[in-house]
């Protein structure tokens, strides 16, 4: 700041009544100033101006699993605007379902005191959170729960969604239905799961572990599950996709596979309705997932010091055609 103030010819208050927009400084001043910072390159730092004042950074910080999923670029998006309404801004970052990366990431955030946390947490254990929380972090968990902490919690109807996609195949005839998911170490995967055996029995189908397939979702290892679960005489007549990402491995391992089985795929994803068939869903508003988080953290950022809250959105079947194939 000294700099700018020596080649404009001006004071360093009087620089810094430009930079932070105050009152009472002459236009033609002003301009010198301002031509001095760009001449310069000066940037303001916000974090020590935010601290000298007692107010906040106006940031949050957002970890999900990879923002390059689209399920979670929605999702962030949705935050964004949350945030903005409020006049802040969003730094992300992608754990990568990686629990040492996780924790460097929201420590990074709280060492750049974000005004709150939204996190899909990648690990179960959170309690390196709790000093932070007990200095007022404000602190959403989404998409799963926490681990080992109570806190404000946003999840999918994970349970009821797949006990409805499990009738709806049982309703189109299927006895053998397969199953491919994440690992069931992941909150998500293990809750579908849960669902995916409620179904079968609301569906008077006897659950049969062999049909499943539980792993860190590649195009390989969903291939292998294809091979292994939906060819033979003792194959599957219908699968269910754990999630977006799986779906669409799912679908370039069919390429191979005939007869074709019926497909539905636990979250939507782009295109899914141009296919042919087009694919059968259990859907959801990711941006809700995501407005509802941010709202809730909010709330908490501007003073609300109610209990910590659950909050489970519902999912719903979309019928296209590829979970209505007969067997």
């Amino acid at each position: 700041m000294s700099d700018v103030a020596r080649l404009a010819g001006v004071s360093i208050k009087t620089v810094s009544r430009v930079v932070n927009d105050e009152p009472a400084v002459h236009p033609e001043t002003a301009r010198r100033v301002l031509a001095a910072i760009e001449q310069l390159g000066f940037r303001r730092n916000l974090g020590a101006r935010n601290l000298r004042r007692g107010s906040t950074t106006g940031t949050i910080g957002v970890v999900v699993e990879d923002v390059g999923n689209p399920f979670y670029s929605e999702l962030n998006r949705a935050v964004e605007k949350i945030a903005f309404s409020y006049g802040r801004h969003v730094l992300t970052g992608s754990s990568e379902e990686d629990a040492d990366r996780e924790r460097e990431l929201v420590l990074e955030f709280c060492a750049r005191r974000v005004d709150g946390l939204l996190l899909v947490p990648a690990g179960a254990q959170h309690h390196y959170l709790v000093p932070e929380m007990r200095a007022g972090m404000p602190v959403v968990f989404l998409d799963r729960p926490a681990g080992d902490i109570v806190a404000d919690t946003v999840l999918l109807d994970n349970l009821d969604g797949m006990i409805e996609a499990v009738g709806h195949l049982a309703r189109h005839g299927h006895r053998r239905i397969a199953f491919i998911a994440d690992r069931p170490d992941i909150f998500t995967a293990a809750e579908r799961l849960r669902g995916f055996r409620e179904g079968c029995v609301r569906a008077g189908i006897r659950y049969d572990d062999r049909l499943t397939a539980l792993s860190t979702p590649t195009q390989e290892s969903v291939l292998d599950a294809v091979d292994r679960l939906l060819t033979g005489p003792d194959r599957a007549t219908a699968v269910i996709a754990g999630n977006n990402r799986i779906a669409v491995h799912v679908l370039r391992a069919l390429a191979q596979v005939a007869p074709r089985p019926a497909l539905v795929s636990f979250d939507d994803f782009e295109l899914a309705d141009l296919l042919d068939p087009p694919v059968t869903v259990i859907g959801h508003d990711v941006g809700r997932l995501g407005k509802a988080a941010a709202e809730l953290l909010f709330a908490r950022i501007h003073g609300e010091v109610s209990p910590p809250r659950k909050v489970v959105l519902p999912v719903h079947l979309v019928p296209r055609g590829s979970g209505e194939v007969s067997p």
